[in-house]
């Protein structure tokens, strides 16, 4: 009976700290399952594959804030680079297979582009670091390193988006899909492949990120200095490896998202544009610099955004969101899961 009592005393402590995190998760659930009766299974999985794509966009922005205090505001040019890298690699490996089909080439021929364009994201995050960051960071004074850093993401985005425009020209360059077989029917539900890999291939990866940062020495290095970053230099951590390391996953993770929606988005100069304020609704939402909660508000805002689309109008599908982050902000301003951030 104590047990019970004690068991009782902790879930009701739990709930009261973090009240306003609580009530969000139940609304979502609440909307998920109404958008479910209401419209259909289809649009749950939907929003669960949306919000996979969100979630993966919003844990770099949340990792580069929390380890280097960067607001990159040219997070969506690396969605960009991925989708163009994985249009251009995946269209002639598309083509040839047309003219010499292989079934076994074409289940696989999609990884291609997605692998290039997250090679490629992690390769430009190094480049970006080591160039630009670095330098603003030695040069930088106390007190000024987050807006320095900021005007510096604004700058990358616009030379980013005016270098493709350029260089590629304004050209919209999509596929209809990678797997072009049947959907899957799943519970009833007729589910494109495309989808369904697009939310397993967003699934894996940040599980694959939540394994390194928490179970190898490379990924409890990148946490303490996110926590201290003073404290794991005394601990002999190597900040000119660990700042360049965490901007090539970040960049890496968006490209990727660019290559699996390549479908969905089309690749063009300003595509990056909707997941960059949509992964900064989720960071914002969720607190700044706190990754694990950067990974359920990426499903809560997804939630939100197909359930107005569905009952609202398209033309809400933008409003509704941003409303939400603008009420959370002024009831918790660290976020719903931003307690830690406060400190």
């Amino acid at each position: 009976m104590e047990q019970k009592t004690s068991l009782a005393d902790a879930l009701r402590e739990t709930i009261s700290e973090n009240l306003a995190a609580t009530i969000i998760l139940v609304a979502t659930a609440v909307l998920a399952v109404w958008l479910g009766i209401s419209a259909g299974l289809s649009q749950v999985i939907i929003s669960l594959v949306t919000g996979g794509m969100w979630a993966l966009m919003a844990v770099g922005l949340a990792l580069v804030f929390g380890v280097m205090n960067v607001p990159h505001f040219a997070h969506g040019e690396s969605f960009m680079v991925g989708a163009f890298v994985a249009y251009f690699v995946f269209t002639p490996i598309r083509d040839y297979l047309a003219q010499n089909p292989n079934p076994a080439l074409t289940a696989v021929a999609p990884f291609a582009g997605m692998i290039a364009a997250a090679l490629a994201g992690a390769v430009l995050g190094v480049i970006l670091e080591r160039l630009l960051f670095y330098p603003l960071r030695i040069k930088s004074r106390a007190g000024e390193w987050v807006m320095n850093a900021f005007l510096l993401t604004v700058g990358i985005s616009f030379v980013m988006t005016n270098g493709a425009r350029l260089l590629i020209g304004a050209t919209f360059r999509g596929i209809p899909g990678y797997w072009l077989v049947p959907p899957l029917e799943i519970l009833g539900t007729r589910i494109a492949v495309d989808r369904v890999m697009a939310f397993a291939i967003a699934l894996v990866s940040i599980a694959a990120l939540w394994f390194f940062l928490g179970r190898t020495r490379t990924g409890r290095a990148i946490r303490a200095v996110s926590q201290d970053e003073v404290g794991a230099q005394m601990m002999g951590i190597n900040l000119n490896f660990i700042f360049p390391l965490t901007f090539s996953l970040a960049t890496a993770m968006a490209a990727l998202a660019g290559a699996s929606l390549l479908f969905m988005f089309q690749a063009y100069p300003t595509v990056g544009l909707t997941p960059l304020y949509f992964a900064w609704f989720v960071v914002m939402m969720a607190g700044l610099g706190n990754v694990a909660g950067a990974i359920v508000g990426g499903f809560i805002v997804a939630v939100f955004q197909t359930a107005t689309q569905q009952f609202a109008g398209i033309a809400w599908t933008d409003v509704i969101p941003t409303a939400l982050m603008i009420v959370i902000l002024l009831v918790v301003p660290f976020g719903i899961f931003g307690s830690e951030m406060e400190e």
